[in-house]
């Protein structure tokens, strides 16, 4: 028993080395490169997954085992840990703190929420809606801690809105009791009275039932708990919290800058397949706004039926607003009134967002002529981190305030000034783990790639080409979508793409038919409170049981992969030709290798 305690106590410990020794058979009898790669990737998968060390960590991993096992020399290996995508993500983290810094996130929820209203249903439609337009500029996590308290303060004022209205409701059922007991004294007279006086306990009954009514109530408060006055009270809570989760990582699918699956996919596929130069901020928003759109409308009917049924009366507008909805309405009014008036800081930091995100979709945008021709003579030199360079680099420039001293004098004076985002602000905003996950992944592609490892993958796969291609894209998705949800999202892509694409080049798929929906649904991380940030977030707000995550998870897995597969066969495949097998893609039938 001792033993097995200290087992599960060094539990992480003894998976590393018996990780390490049990796959150590298989580059010492099988001695090729595509082997010991081979080795190299199983022992830095179980890592990911099982995260016994810490994910940055792993990814270290390859800049120490390639150069050991003679497959990259060690520079070469380092040249792959900073991208084009790091100074992407750079400038993308220097426009979140500034939002984040002066509340600019809060004002544009707040607001789109007063727009929409504050039924229940459009209300829970209005905190999805913003928390999806957020997340496509900041991070998940960032997002969803921003809107829960937000969330959590207007659902308890909901409930104590209703509490309020019954409340009122019994006083004035008391009241009007009491004023028809008068009316009948009066008519009737002595008799009445007399009566009265062999009935005077009734209103010492009145009083015992609303004592029994309080003890009924506190009893139910007892089971339900101290949050909730009824079950739908507890329903509401649920719906709130998953909404906000859900809709935290549906929006991040809609810009290659919204989550760092998005980030990660760009780079691996714009390194592999450099002759493509389809893959830009425009044209994945292109595509992948419709697949967010529907299926942020479907998780908001599936979650509403899940909690508190469906009813198309609330689709109903304009009627007259219940107690509870003024309620409600009132405590989003007061915190948007705390921000004040939109300062000047907020104001910048708007204009160089609207800006940035205008010279994103309209660098190459495809159907017209981008900006990106004033650079024609050096074709692919500017990209999208081009243009988040510039923008974050404007952010420690600009003034934000100015810093004054005072004199021996007493005299006040302005000495320097202060910008918008500080370095320190922004080292603290800054995901570096993140930043050295993603190399790690560049790094062992490009092991797997220079070892031939990806070559053999290929060719082994290609039997798999007598599949209908629907049929692999399906296959495909589920896998990702079920690996995700006990691996972290940018660890199953960077495990994945070295293993998809050499499978789209063997079966002469064009590669984004296969790699766009697996990306896509790599971030359907839905069912449990660890699968990724924000679930963990909403779940520590103490609502939710994991059974709850499970079951409305499930549902919205399922209706991501279905929209996913919609759109691969209706408005994408036109975008891309993915019917054809396209010039910048490897043949793997004469074995031309990029």
């Amino acid at each position: 028993m001792k033993l097995l305690n200290y087992a599960l106590v060094y539990r992480r410990f003894l998976l590393v080395v018996f990780s390490v020794l049990v796959l150590l058979p298989l580059p010492l009898i099988i001695r090729t490169k595509e082997a010991e790669c081979a080795y190299i990737l199983f022992v830095i998968a179980i890592f990911w997954i099982t995260e016994a060390l810490p994910l940055p960590i792993t990814a270290l991993l390859p800049g120490l085992m390639f150069p050991m096992f003679g497959i990259m020399r060690s520079s070469h290996v380092a040249s792959a840990y900073f991208k084009d995508f790091h100074l992407l993500l750079i400038g993308v983290i220097c426009l979140a703190t500034s939002i984040e810094k002066w509340n600019l996130h809060k004002r544009i929820a707040l607001k789109m929420v007063m727009m929409v209203g504050v039924n229940p249903a459009w209300l829970t439609l209005g905190f999805m809606s913003s928390t999806a337009f957020l997340s496509m500029w900041l991070s998940n996590t960032s997002t969803a801690a921003m809107v829960m308290p937000i969330v959590e303060a207007v659902a308890q004022q909901i409930i104590s809105a209703e509490a309020e209205a019954e409340a009122t409701q019994m006083t004035y059922f008391n009241e009007s009791a009491a004023h028809g007991l008068d009316i009948d004294e009066t008519v009737i007279g002595q008799e009445t009275n007399e009566r009265k006086e062999k009935t005077k306990p009734a209103p010492g009954s009145s009083n015992d039932t609303g004592k029994v009514s309080r003890k009924m109530e506190t009893e139910k408060n007892a089971v339900t708990g101290a949050k909730y006055r009824s079950k739908k009270d507890h329903m509401m809570c649920k719906l709130m919290c998953l909404s906000i989760a859900y809709s935290s990582t549906i929006g991040g699918l809609t810009t290659i800058t919204g989550t760092s699956t998005n980030l990660i996919f760009s780079e691996h596929f714009n390194t592999r397949y450099p002759d493509c130069r389809c893959l830009n901020f425009g044209s994945w928003f292109l595509f992948s706004f419709p697949v967010a759109v529907i299926l942020l409308l479907l998780s908001w009917i599936w979650l509403q039926w899940l909690f508190l049924g469906f009813d198309f009366k609330m689709f109903k507008c304009g009627k007259t607003k219940t107690l509870k909805e003024k309620a409600c309405a009132e405590v989003i009014k007061q915190e948007y009134e705390k921000l004040g008036p939109m300062r000047y800081q907020e104001i910048v930091t708007l204009v160089i967002f609207i800006v940035m995100a205008l010279l994103w979709f309209s660098r190459d945008p495809g159907f017209v002529t981008g900006w990106s021709v004033l650079f024609s003579e050096y074709p692919g030199f500017v990209t999208d981190s081009t243009v988040a360079l510039v923008a974050g680099i404007l952010f420690f420039l600009i003034p934000a305030k100015k810093l004054t001293k005072m004199t021996s004098a007493g005299e006040t004076i302005a000495f320097d000034y202060s910008p918008l985002i500080t370095w320190k602000e922004f080292q603290s905003f800054m995901p570096w783990d993140i930043a050295i996950l993603v190399g790690g992944g560049f790094a062992l592609a490009d092991g797997c790639q220079v070892s031939g490892l990806s070559s053999w993958i290929g060719s082994k796969l290609s039997p798999l080409g007598s599949l209908p291609v629907w049929l692999i894209i399906l296959i495909s998705s589920l896998i990702v979508t079920s690996l995700t949800e006990v691996a972290s999202n940018p660890a199953t892509i960077t495990i994945l793409f070295p293993i998809l694409s050499p499978l789209a080049e063997a079966i002469h798929v064009n590669p984004l038919q296969i790699l766009l929906p697996s990306t896509l649904c790599t971030s359907f991380a839905f069912l449990l409170p660890v699968a990724n940030p924000p679930n963990a977030i909403v779940f520590s707000y103490g609502h939710l049981k994991v059974i709850d995550m499970v079951k409305a998870g499930l549902g919205v897995n399922i209706l991501g992969v279905a929209v996913v597969m919609l759109g691969m066969f209706t408005w994408i495949e036109p975008m891309f030709n993915l019917h054809e097998y396209p010039s910048w893609a490897p043949d793997f039938v004469n074995q031309t290798m990029p």
